[in-house]
């Protein structure tokens, strides 16, 4: 089953963050402009031709992450958005942070 099949699972924290063994594989599913940033987070920019595709684009993001109840940190402005995701229980990252990105990368 693909990342962006999957469901993100909520977690409770006392689970240790993936570590880059664990990470390599999942990242090798995303699209290639998403970065591990220090081992900690999911990074990705998407540009777009004005503010409205921006805010369009983080609307349907933004509605993702309520249905999957796992939410990103969103930066925009004028032709651009920025992306992070992590699971803030454990400080790092975990399976669902990939979900969540793969799912992105099917706006």
């Amino acid at each position: 089953m693909s990342l962006s099949e999957k469901q993100c699972v909520p977690c409770e924290g006392g689970i240790p963050p993936l570590n880059s063994e664990e990470i390599l594989p999942l990242l090798d599913e995303l699209n290639n402009k998403w970065h591990v940033i220090d081992g900690h987070h999911l990074e990705r920019t998407w540009e777009f031709k004005d503010f409205i595709e921006a805010l369009d684009f983080v609307n349907s993001a933004g509605a993702i992450c309520e249905e999957q109840f796992h939410h990103a940190e969103f930066d925009f402005g004028w032709g651009r958005v920025n992306v992070k995701i992590w699971t803030h229980k454990i400080d790092g990252l975990s399976e669902s942070d990939f979900v969540l990105a793969a799912k992105l990368d099917q706006l």
